[in-house]
């Protein structure tokens, strides 16, 4: 199976730059990176990690949900198991994109979804 983070791929390396710039607080440096990864990206695995990145730097939870959910159909499209261990982190994403639009049913869908793959979220 192939890692999900590969440093020496471009999309990995310029999310993982974009995260490096969030935790020093350069969010509007951060925020061009996941969208120059989203350009960047050439398959639908890295089409899957740079929308998952661009998600968390949406202003409208509508446009995040829209690129949470991108990033799942990519991921969906994805042949192969590389992209298996993203699925929980995506369907937390999701669910979390429904629980900020108050779509209580769906949030905990995704949130079931993740549970299935060992990863717990409590809803508030």
């Amino acid at each position: 199976m192939d890692a999900v983070i590969d440093p020496n791929n471009p999309v990995i390396r310029l999310c993982l730059e974009g995260t490096q710039a969030e935790f020093d607080g350069r969010l509007d440096d951060a925020g061009s990176l996941y969208r120059q990864a989203w350009e960047t990206a050439q398959d639908d695995y890295e089409a899957c990690v740079a929308a998952h990145y661009v998600a968390r730097f949406q202003d409208q939870p509508e446009e995040a949900l829209r690129w949470n959910q991108v990033a799942l159909d990519k991921a969906n499209a994805v042949t192969g198991d590389r992209v298996q261990a993203f699925y929980p982190s995506l369907y937390l994403s999701l669910g979390s994109s429904y629980e900020k639009l108050d779509r209580m049913d769906e949030a905990q869908r995704y949130y079931d979804m993740a549970a299935a793959l060992g990863v717990q979220h409590r809803m508030p």
